[in-house]
């Protein structure tokens, strides 16, 4: 077995392990109410502000306990939010738009991330290729079908002359399989959060045609400012478990707050160790190229949100929210208290 490989895997079974710890430490929280969070490449920079936010302890001071639900992407996650498997999901705001979803009326409640957080890579191992339109008949690796890292690769095609339908797309997940995938072939190209992307990158595996992680990639890629990684729940939880959702609020903001001014030796003694894949440079050169593409203080502005929206129209050619009914995909009631409870 190779470093890559022993390292992909060691991500994923360290990540599982943690998980197990996590449930283990819940059940001694005593009497605080549990929260089950559902979510993707949960060791993945993409929820740096969730991990943050659990290691440091802000959701325990907030008088929670949240149990997470690892998945292999976004859409399974929100199946689980859907099923009634999950209180809340952590994953892409456009998962609000989704028709499947309207009818329980989804809302997003706290920003993450204000850009998608993801980035676009050709393999090495393809003949040398001057434009993106050659992808055509390629098959690209994306978490799954429906995820958000399907939505952008969808979002590059169609930038360079190409619709999604002129590539064949493959579920990947987001851990060993993408390392498998590549080396074995079976893709060509690959659609993924960091630190794997930057760490595939490091190591002359992937060619980055495009990305998501920074404020100006996304402006290129989707045209304007849009929201990324959110907190959505149900608008019936929202309006029945106030403090609750508070209380996540106040752990995510408390932790974007913390965020904005740790250094290297900060982000190295909160994060799990396994996170890192084991190499701190590809981790923390991931981590800067993707800071400022953090949330200042949770709460969703509403132009990003139109913004978002016309992109999704502009792919799917197929969504029909309206302006008036966008304004129901969002709640800041929650994040409006948490930024001025710590001043974020």
């Amino acid at each position: 077995m190779d470093a890559g490989r022993r390292q992909l895997l060691s991500l994923a079974a360290a990540a599982s392990a943690w998980q197990l710890t996590r449930g283990a430490q819940a059940a001694t929280v005593g009497k605080l109410p549990r929260v089950t969070v559902a979510l993707a490449a949960r060791h993945s920079l993409y929820h740096l502000p969730l991990t943050l936010a659990e290691q440091l302890g802000f959701f325990r001071q907030s008088g929670l306990a949240v149990e997470f639900m690892a998945h292999d992407a976004g859409a399974q996650a929100m199946t689980s939010l859907v099923s009634g498997k999950a209180d809340v999901v952590a994953g892409a705001f456009e998962h609000v738009f989704n028709p499947a979803y309207q009818h329980h009326k989804h809302q997003a409640f706290v920003l993450m991330g204000r850009s998608p957080q993801v980035s676009l890579g050709v393999s090495t191992r393809l003949p040398k290729w001057k434009s993106l339109t050659e992808l055509k008949g390629a098959r690209v690796g994306v978490t799954s079908l429906g995820s958000s890292t399907h939505t952008m690769a969808s979002h590059w095609l169609l930038l360079h002359g190409l619709l999604p339908e002129d590539v064949q797309f493959v579920e990947v997940g987001s851990s060993s399989g993408v390392w498998d995938a590549l080396r074995s072939g079976s893709i060509d190209a690959l659609c993924n959060p960091d630190p794997i992307m930057h760490w595939l990158e490091m190591k002359n595996e992937v060619l980055l045609v495009g990305e998501a992680r920074s404020l100006a990639g996304t402006q290129k890629v989707m045209g304007a400012p849009v929201p990324g990684a959110s907190l959505i729940a149900r608008e019936d939880f929202l309006q029945h478990q106030p403090e609750w959702a508070q209380a996540l609020s106040d752990g995510v903001v408390h932790a974007l707050k913390w965020l904005q001014t740790a250094g290297p030796t900060d982000l190295f003694r909160h994060v799990p160790a396994a996170y890192w894949m084991n190499d701190r440079a590809a981790y923390l050169g991931a981590f800067e190229k993707l800071r400022e593409s953090y949330a200042i203080d949770g709460v969703v502005e509403e132009d990003s949100v139109l913004n978002l929206w016309r992109a999704q129209a502009r792919l799917t050619g197929r969504l029909q929210t309206s302006r008036v009914l966008l304004a129901r995909t969002f709640n800041n009631t929650f994040a409006l208290r948490s930024k001025k409870h710590f001043k974020a």
